[in-house]
Formats: structure tokens, sequence, C-alpha cells
């Protein structure tokens, strides 16, 4: 019962890669499943400096269907340079807005780092931050020195180190909170565990669903291969900071918070080792 519940921790669609297209008033982002077998498109608006204006389209496509939706948004906008490749990326991190335009946090590069009962799990590698109006009042605010710090400021956080997620794993919960749920929707993103919660606050409130985004989780996770007995068995360390006490000491935090760093372990034996997938967990 436990392992069935584990392949159904998501029931609704996931993508797992994106391709973002830029004309002079829109972002396109494509994204397709893992197996290639359906398309969706989220338009963003370029047009607007102050307000962020999103709008998912809720057909599949078909591979054929997309190729000539991307012909038909290319001479539509000939006039102005048609439809241009801006870049290719692994989900949405979040939007954010300084003093200036809005931006727009997509994840480049990713690395598997393992898989719990055959969910895999990400590490970030690299991430990009794409500015998203087009107008040259916007440009320059975007090049200010005030801008710039801000900018710097987000920066000096480097999702390439110690960032974590899964497309369908609640990496924020524990294994037993994850077998025994069964809430779905954004009530996941907003746990303490999330760290780009806010990042993503406004296009979950626009959209109503998590399905471009990614929840990230700051922390510590690693998987080894361990014998004991004769019997092999797959060793999961995860630890969770919490975005509510996310300073630079984790003593600070760990007395601050009730549980700011939530530390697990998970035990899982190999496929094929045992007749019956045993899955144990320890919660320090």
């Amino acid at each position: 019962m436990g392992s069935e519940t584990m392949r159904k921790l998501v029931d609704v669609l996931v993508l797992h890669k994106f391709m973002l297209y830029r004309t002079l008033t829109n972002f396109y982002l494509i994204g397709r499943d893992k197996k290639k077998t359906f398309w969706r498109i989220l338009k963003i608006d370029r047009t607007d400096p102050n307000e962020l204006n999103l709008f998912e389209d809720p057909t599949r496509y078909t591979h054929e269907q997309i190729v000539e939706l991307k012909k038909w948004i290319s001479r539509g906008n000939q006039e102005y340079g048609g439809l241009r490749a801006e870049t290719t990326c692994y989900g949405i991190i979040g939007f954010v807005k300084f003093l200036g335009p809005y931006y727009v946090l997509v994840i480049k590069k990713r690395k598997k780092v393992g898989e719990i009962c055959g969910h895999t799990v990400y590490g970030v590698v690299d991430s990009q931050m794409i500015m998203i109006p087009y107008h040259s009042g916007e440009t320059r605010v975007a090049g200010s020195a005030a801008e710039r710090r801000y900018k710097k400021l987000l920066n000096m956080v480097d999702p390439s180190k110690n960032f974590y997620f899964s497309y369908t794993y609640h990496l924020m919960y524990s294994l037993q909170k994850n077998i025994c749920n069964t809430e779905r929707g954004n009530i996941h993103d907003e746990t303490m565990f999330v760290w780009n919660e806010y990042l993503t606050h406004g296009i979950r409130r626009i959209l109503q669903n998590t399905v471009w985004t990614v929840s990230l989780v700051y922390g510590f996770f690693q998987q080894t291969k361990c014998l004991v007995s004769n019997e092999e068995f797959i060793l999961t360390v995860i630890a969770r900071r919490s975005r509510h006490y996310a300073g630079t000491s984790l003593e600070v935090s760990v007395v601050k918070s009730l549980i700011p760093f939530s530390p697990q372990r998970v035990y899982h034996s190999l496929p094929g080792k045992m007749n019956q997938t045993v899955e144990k967990f320890v919660a320090l």
C-alpha cells in the first residue's frame, strides 16, 4: 500500500523540459512531459512593465501541432523579428521585481542526484535571470546602480549549491507525510521548507497550479549503497533548512524555530534484492 501511494504522489500533469521563445510583445514558454507525449504553452506579456500578466493555454498539443503553432506565431510577428528562441530550461524558480521591471528566474541546468521510491531527485547546476519587459524606459531602470545592487544581492544566493527539487516527490515533507498525505494543489508550496515560496507566489496565485514551477529545497541530499548481513540497501539522508530562519548560523536557526532544519534518513532495498520493497523511515 505504501509503495502504491508513493507512486501516486503527484496526480496532475508534470512538465519536465521547457523552451522559452520571445517576440516583441510576449514570451512563450513551451513545456513538455518526460515521454514527449504532449506540450503546453504559457504566455508571458512583455508590454506592461508594472504587472505580471500570464496566460496559460489549457490545450495539450502534439509535437506536430506545436511546430505549426510556432510557425503561426512567427509569421504573425514577422514585422518585429518573428519568434526567436531565448533559452532552454527545466522549470521556473519564480518571478521577482525590484525597482523596475519583472524578471523570471529559471533553471538552466540540472543533474540527477538520487531517487526515492521511483521518484527522481535533481540538484540545480545553473540558473538564469531574464528581464521580461522590452520597454526602453524599463531597460534604463534595469541598468541603474540601485537595480544592479539589488540583483547582486539576489545573486549572492547561488542555486547551484545545495538546492534540490523533484517533479513528482514532495521533498519538503517527510516520508511518512508523503505516504499519508492526500492533499493536492498549491498548499505544498506554502510550507516552511520551500525556499522559493515567495518567488512563485505570483504565478501560483494567477494560474492556481504549480505546473510551471519547481519547489526548491535548500539543504543536503545524499544517497549511499550499504551492505548489512548480506542485504543491500540505499541509505538516503535529507536535511532541509527553513525559509523562515534562513540565517548563516545553523545552531541559531535550530533554536529559533520549531523544526527549522529537518534531517531524515530513508532506507529502502535495492530493486530485485527482495520480493517486496521494504521502506523504513527514521526521523531525527
